[in-house]
């Protein structure tokens, strides 16, 4: 999949790998614009910020978003999917809470590669272990995907060497 067919808010949270907290006691001002557009409290970058990147970018689409804080938040968030598909949220449970991105493809020891706010304290694409998943979820209202998930690489471009 090209990012010319992915879904729109992926082409959008593209915009912002790379984007990272700012070491010490500042705040990115672009983190905390994320909070303020979700109508949070939080005005820092030093709390877990995967909810509120994942939020920000489908508000920014028109996508109603869960509109919380909490990772977990998007376990029941839009339509269920049996499968990971490109654009789709994925959850995930850590000790001590959860994590959200957004699914990009897979990488070739078949984990799953994911878009992600607050992955080592920035936007970036990593490779997470598809037994940490706790849902598949898609925005409701939005068509379906279809097709396989691609084999990525960790800049999330389609790998020549599929699995």
């Amino acid at each position: 999949m090209t990012q010319a067919t992915e879904p729109r808010w992926l082409a959008f949270a593209r915009k912002y790998i790379g984007l990272h907290e700012v070491v010490g006691s500042g705040n990115n001002p672009e983190i905390v614009q994320m909070w303020e557009k979700l109508g949070l409290p939080f005005r820092d970058d030093a709390t877990p910020w995967c909810a509120g990147f994942v939020g920000f970018v489908f508000e920014s689409v028109g996508i109603k978003s869960t509109r919380s804080g909490l990772a977990l938040s998007y376990q029941n968030w839009g339509v269920s999917l049996k499968a990971p598909a490109v654009g789709c949220v994925v959850t995930f449970k850590r000790v001590g809470g959860g994590h959200v991105g957004l699914v990009v493809g897979k990488d070739q020891q078949g984990n799953i590669m994911v878009l992600g706010g607050n992955q080592s304290d920035a936007v970036n694409i990593k490779p997470f272990a598809t037994a940490r998943v706790t849902s598949y979820r898609w925005p409701a209202g939005e068509p379906l995907p279809t097709g396989a998930l691609p084999v990525v690489n960790s800049n999330g471009v389609v790998s020549n060497n599929e699995a």
